[in-house]
């Protein structure tokens, strides 16, 4: 049971992966896309099971160091939304409130 679910976990990463890729291509999605990022991390996690379960370590490690750039790029992308965010009229009401309680 164990062996076809690594399967079924390789394969969804493949096809994330390949996904992702696809919609880079045609235009779809953006690279700074944080929904590109996260299909890129959860393939190469899928691809690091299925390569560790059956040896293949340079490629479970490949995978491993794709997830750590999509990690790292969503990480940026966070930082960048939360400081695009901080200069909304919202964000600033918020930050005003907050201030006038002190």
């Amino acid at each position: 049971m164990i062996e076809i679910a690594v399967e079924v976990v390789g394969w969804v990463g493949a096809a994330l992966i390949l996904l992702a890729y696809l919609l880079l291509s045609m235009g779809k999605l953006t690279g700074q896309s944080a929904f590109y990022q996260w299909m890129n991390v959860v393939g190469a996690a899928g691809f690091t099971v299925n390569g560790w379960w059956h040896g293949a370590l340079p490629s479970a490690a490949l995978n491993v160091i794709w997830m750590l750039i999509g990690a790292v790029a969503l990480l940026r992308i966070a930082a960048a939304r939360r400081k695009t965010d901080a200069g909304t009229p919202q964000a600033m009401a918020l930050e005003n409130t907050e201030k006038s309680r002190a």
